[in-house]
């Protein structure tokens, strides 16, 4: 119960974010492939881990409103420099066992009861809540997109840099996006966009843990801007609070990211 306050604590300091006014038009800036790359990869190298290997342990509350809060608990395993994660899902009980592996732009789902492995999507949802498996990822900002436009925004007490971005890959899960950056080049807020300009979701990254050179977004909110339910007459969104912890950078044994080992760890 402690812990679902302070989630709950978490999601009302964020909503500051997320129902921040609308930004400011963007300017006429023209950014050039190079400038855009430059640009983002910056924002990318500080929250990727290159040679280092990565472990975390995740809790993912879904918060439905008018039908209560669910939790997924999940260990994540990820090696940047092999563009591979694994996933093991730990609670709740009806899932435990499943398992996540992705390898280079295969994504595959371990279910334990027929103890069978299918493909899937990186743009689908997350056990049916607002993350996608692409979230999961490392960060490619720079080889997936580039940048359509430029303004300045305060948000909240950061002073932030809105780039809005348009897809240059299939590979994006959004075709179209705007982040906030703050001056220290980390993400603090993001809105998704379909390719017609609707707003699909909004995530807010209130708090990073540093390790080493690299950030940990260790507390995210994300908004679905479709999905809710009016409640004594207000629209409230479904949101997705994510809480990590335990993040490290062990070095981790090959068999972690294979079939073999998801199958060992979900019996």
């Amino acid at each position: 119960m402690n812990e679902y306050k302070q989630l709950l604590r978490t999601m009302v300091l964020v909503l500051l974010v997320l129902g921040a006014a609308a930004p400011a038009a963007m300017g006429d800036n023209e950014f050039s492939r190079e400038e855009s790359r430059r640009i983002l990869e910056q924002v990318d190298r500080l929250v990727t881990f290159g040679e280092r290997d990565f472990s975390a342990e995740y809790t993912v509350s879904d918060v439905r409103p008018g039908q209560g809060t669910s939790r997924t608990k999940l260990t994540l395993f990820r090696r940047d420099r092999a563009d591979t994660y694994t996933i093991i899902v730990m609670e709740p009980e009806r899932d435990r066992g499943k398992g996540y592996l992705r390898i280079g732009d295969k994504l595959l789902l371990y279910d334990p009861v027929p103890r069978r492995f299918t493909s899937i999507n990186a743009s689908d949802r997350f056990q049916s809540t607002n993350m996608r498996n692409s979230d999961f990822n490392k960060s490619t900002l720079s080889e997936d997109y580039r940048i359509t436009g430029h303004s300045q925004e305060e948000l909240g007490v950061y002073t932030t840099d809105v780039y809005e971005l348009e897809a240059i890959t299939e590979d994006a899960t959004f075709p179209k996006m705007k982040i906030w950056i703050d001056e220290d080049n980390l993400v603090r807020k993001s809105e998704d966009y379909s390719q017609s300009g609707r707003h699909m979701r909004t995530i807010a990254i209130p708090d990073y843990e540093k390790i080493e050179d690299r950030y940990v977004p260790v507390r995210m909110v994300i908004q679905d801007e479709l999905r809710g339910r009016t409640i004594d007459g207000q629209f409230k969104h479904e949101r997705t609070l994510i809480k990590v912890e335990k993040p490290s950078f062990q070095e981790l044994p090959d068999m972690v990211f294979t079939r073999a080992y998801i199958e060992r760890v979900s019996k």
